[in-house]
């Protein structure tokens, strides 16, 4: 049975939307599906400095020594000095992060760490922003912001 030009044309178009819809989902590490993809899927961050409620401002001694990596299947991975973790994330709407329960390693760092204060407030995080490059991560209860700036791996050369 021969399918007439009008009948092709109709099946090509519900092929064409089906897979529209198709591709902007994706599973979450969780199982769940996701029909919005994020400005942060597949980035990967590292800090530049913290400021605190208090206007104090806090920089690392090593910027590769604070990453988070945002992963397109719902995965977020960190490094929090000599620490490393991970977590689920979501963001549903445009400047909204969540996260799910934090799995962490619990070396203890060397003085001068950022660690204990990143743990105890990073997780609240709960809204960022993207500007000028920089990614803005905020909403802690204690207030103040994260400010990091995309990370580059380097290539060695021989």
């Amino acid at each position: 049975m021969k399918m007439n030009t009008i009948q092709l044309m109709l099946a090509l178009v519900a092929v064409a939307i089906t897979s529209a819809i198709t591709s902007s989902e994706r599973t979450l590490a969780n199982g769940q599906k996701s029909s919005r993809v994020s400005e942060l899927d597949g980035t990967s961050w590292q800090l530049v400095k913290l400021q605190g409620a208090d206007d104090t401002t806090l920089v690392p001694d090593d910027r590769s020594k604070y990453t988070i990596r945002f992963g397109r299947d719902g995965r977020v991975t960190v490094r929090v000095d000599c620490n490393r973790g991970g977590s689920t994330w979501r963001s549903t709407r445009a400047g909204e992060l969540q996260f799910g329960s934090w799995s962490m390693t619990r070396t203890k760092c060397p003085p001068g760490s950022l660690h204990s204060r990143i743990v105890t407030e990073g997780a609240a995080v709960r809204s960022y922003v993207i500007k000028d490059g920089h990614l803005f991560l905020s909403g802690m209860a204690a207030g103040g912001y994260y400010e990091l700036e995309p990370l580059t791996i380097q290539k060695r050369t021989k």
